[in-house]
């Protein structure tokens, strides 16, 4: 389709794009001589994915950063694009602007997500941490021992009151453990406190183990913070072994950071898994977008360096809560099938499309991606339970839109694309986000003259 609004900004003028296009067309060695060229990319206002060679000059980066500037000033946040050039210069040029309904993809010419569901997030974002009855401080909590050190360390230190202290948990909605408030209580870590002593933070962080954020500052762990995106949580699931001292959450209200090591987080954990002490110290580990490692056992045995070496087992990808079929994976769909499946991508295997018939029932199947021919029928997908994000291949969606049997239960959605460039998946896109009644995605289709392309 062509857009029909009027050009709001230069974003849609050819101009703006002339630069990037010859920018590309001279680095593309694939094109043949008299045959069109063609070439794409996407632009947003922080970052680009440009098919360019080696590092860029910085006349290149300025060409980029002039249509950076240009979407700025048109309140557009990305923009995709595909020019086919022909040889006497003649180019096509389509833009696609996602809008707030999609959320761009990480790689060129994926389209992005479909958020269906305003503020809707995928199920570990969402996931509170299960009860644990009975969980107590480990025995290795020792709030005389804790505070005396760090008295000993900390002799000049400003502490906190029981007032602020009282503040602070009616701030979070939790009741801190007696080691947090003891370690408060010695020094609240503010920053005015310190005056000109500049060294002051670093015997701080050397007092507790690292650095100390002021107790005004605590914070809980919220999973959907850091990796919102439907594309990093989709596939993920929230595994906590029975051996686990923490669980294998995304975030969760009882961690409570209270300080860094220059990049992780370190809480103590309100919240533990069924291996675990209440109090004890985590390290939240930012590269990772679930779980979290166990530091010590207590605060007690942090302050004195009494630390755990172990790694956890990272499970968010595992059997049988996410199985993969085909590409190298479980050779079945019926091998999948198990009551706690709840997320299944299917690959190409030998050319033979797979039938979804033995997981069409299980209760938690919630997430189901299949690269494009990969399904013996896609209409069998309206027979699961309540997938909550689906991704399929541009015709697995129009036989799923054709026969309206695109599952209402659906929080998010994409399109995989197999070679296509993302101009055929706009039409189909569109006809998804309409049934939530969701921002359409702008197509805008320009034509200009770059001259004999040589």
């Amino acid at each position: 389709m062509v857009d029909q609004r009027p050009h709001v900004s230069s974003v849609r003028d050819f101009a703006t794009w002339e630069p990037v296009l010859r920018l590309l067309l001279a680095g593309n060695t694939d094109r043949g001589a008299g045959r069109p060229a063609r070439v794409g990319g996407r632009i947003g206002r922080h970052g680009w994915s440009l098919a360019l060679r080696g590092r860029m000059s910085p006349a290149e980066r300025g060409t980029v950063e002039h249509v950076q500037r240009a979407l700025a000033r048109g309140g557009a946040e990305e923009v995709a694009f595909t020019a086919e050039i022909q040889p006497t210069g003649r180019t096509t040029l389509s833009l696609v602007e996602p809008g707030p309904a999609v959320q761009a993809a990480i790689r060129y010419p994926d389209l992005g997500v479909l958020v269906l569901v305003e503020g809707s997030l995928p199920e570990p974002w969402r996931r509170l941490p299960d009860p644990v009855p009975g969980a107590v401080p480990a025995p290795s909590a020792d709030l005389e021992l804790l505070e005396r050190t760090l008295r000993e360390r900390l002799p000049d230190a400003r502490g906190a009151t029981e007032e602020e202290i009282t503040a602070a948990e009616e701030r979070l909605g939790v009741t801190l453990p007696d080691e947090l408030k003891v370690l408060y209580r010695v020094t609240r870590a503010r920053r005015e406190d310190r005056g000109d002593d500049y060294a002051a933070a670093d015997r701080v962080a050397d007092a507790v183990g690292y650095e100390l954020s002021a107790l005004e500052d605590l914070y809980s762990v919220d999973g959907a913070s850091p990796h919102p995106r439907w594309q990093f949580g989709a596939t993920k699931a929230v595994i906590t072994p029975p051996e686990s001292a923490v669980q294998g959450l995304a975030g969760s209200p009882g961690w409570i950071v209270f300080g860094s090591n220059g990049g992780d987080e370190i809480a103590v954990d309100l919240t533990p898994g069924p291996r675990g002490h209440v109090g004890q110290v985590i390290l939240v580990d930012h590269e990772q977008s679930i779980g979290a490692e166990l530091v010590a056992d207590s605060l007690t045995d942090l302050v004195l360096n009494r630390v755990r070496e172990e790694r956890r087992d990272r499970r968010e990808d595992q059997l049988p809560v996410v199985a993969s079929v085909g590409s190298g994976g479980l050779q079945t769909v019926q091998a999948a099938a198990h009551p706690a499946l709840e997320v299944l991508s299917i690959g190409e295997c030998d050319g033979t499309p797979f039938g979804l018939a033995p997981v069409t029932g299980l209760p938690r199947l919630r997430t189901l991606t299949a690269r494009p021919g990969t399904l013996a029928d896609p209409l069998e997908i309206a027979e699961l339970a309540g997938p909550e994000f689906l991704e399929l291949g541009l015709q697995e969606w129009r036989v799923l839109l054709d026969a309206g049997a695109v599952p209402r239960t659906l929080l998010a959605a994409a399109i995989k694309m197999h070679g296509q460039g993302h101009l055929p998946a706009v039409a189909v896109a569109n006809e998804i986000l309409a049934l939530w009644d969701r921002p359409q995605i702008i197509q805008t289709l320009l034509e200009g003259d770059l001259g004999p392309v040589a």
